[in-house]
């Protein structure tokens, strides 16, 4: 059951990505250290337009926030706003502070328990507006302000959600560092693999028994093109694949985000002759750390390419 829901949220963490589609969704190359950026000091009133094109003001920096997704609250975290955080979502796992945090829900959210922390301001996130659209009336009759934040589909995205946290919440030299320190991060894994043949991959999220794959206009595609590699699903954001096709599709290197998926691989007669297969090239990495759209992009791009250029990385 844990492993469906977890599939059914990466699927729906992509519904905000079809607009993209038609769009060149390769991701600019990162050259060098990144530029240093003059110091910007935080201003109040600040208004921004969140995702869902709405103006948000914010008189001054929140005392009380609360975050409705993972990955909003990782960059809360990174921007050292633990201490203004008073609720999470039942899905937050990292850093390990947060479980000290008051839960507010997870598929589905407890808008009066939100209301009664009496926050300053609410993070959304716009894959979430499926459940959280009819909410964001009642969190406005009762004066709770709510920032939807972009379902980014690439880094540059990110960035710029990150900028826009750290602009409402007084932190916009922080933001600028958290920026800088991927960039950084990004061009050092870009110049390690500078040179080496391409390599192809099929990303698995689940089998259940379907196979579910990550497909073209999402968010781990980018970190597979920063470092020079094929996703030879060539369908569009999460689609299920037969035990046929992805024999197929035949990559060169397999990975997973379930550790138990290794197995369920490696022991099926069916897939015994494709090349990852028969090379030993079946790997899992991070699910959260690949998918979220935080501070730890570098670290997911970089568990990607321990694992498809193990000789590069000993």
């Amino acid at each position: 059951m844990k492993k469906f829901w977890s599939i059914f949220m990466a699927m729906l963490l992509a519904t905000g990505l079809l607009a993209a589609c038609g769009q060149d969704d390769k991701e600019p190359q990162i050259q060098g250290e990144p530029e240093t950026q003059e110091e910007v000091v935080a201003a109040f009133p600040v208004t921004i337009a969140d995702a869902l094109g709405k103006e948000i003001t914010l008189e001054k920096a929140p005392e009380k926030i609360v975050s409705l997704t993972p990955s909003n609250t990782e960059i809360l975290f990174g921007l050292n706003l633990e201490n203004e955080v008073v609720g999470v979502s039942d899905n937050d796992d990292y850093p390990s502070e947060v479980a000290e945090k008051e839960r507010i829900g997870g598929m589905e959210f407890n808008v009066e328990k939100i209301i009664s922390l009496q926050p300053d301001i609410v993070f959304a996130h716009e894959s979430s507006m499926y459940t959280l659209g009819p909410a964001l009336e009642q969190f406005e009759s009762a004066g709770v302000t709510v920032f939807v934040v972009k379902n980014a589909a690439t880094f540059e995205e990110t960035y710029t959600s990150m900028e826009q946290i750290g602009k409402l919440t007084g932190k916009v030299e922080e933001a600028e560092k958290m920026v800088e320190s991927i960039k950084g991060k990004l061009a050092e894994l870009q110049a390690k693999v500078e040179g080496q043949e391409e390599k192809s991959a099929f990303v698995v999220v689940g089998m259940t028994p379907d196979i579910y794959a990550v497909g073209q206009n999402t968010f781990m595609n980018a970190m597979l093109k920063t470092i020079n590699v094929q996703n030879v699903v060539e369908a569009d954001e999460w689609p299920m694949y037969s035990a046929e096709d992805f024999v197929a599709s035949n990559p060169s290197t397999i990975i997973v985000t379930y550790e138990d998926d290794v197995a369920a691989i490696l022991n099926n007669p069916a897939f015994a002759e494709m090349d990852a297969v028969k090379n030993g090239a079946v790997y899992t990495v991070d699910g959260s750390m690949t998918s979220r759209q935080g501070p730890r992009i570098a670290d997911g791009v970089e568990s990607i390419a321990k694992a498809i250029y193990p000789e590069l990385f000993n």
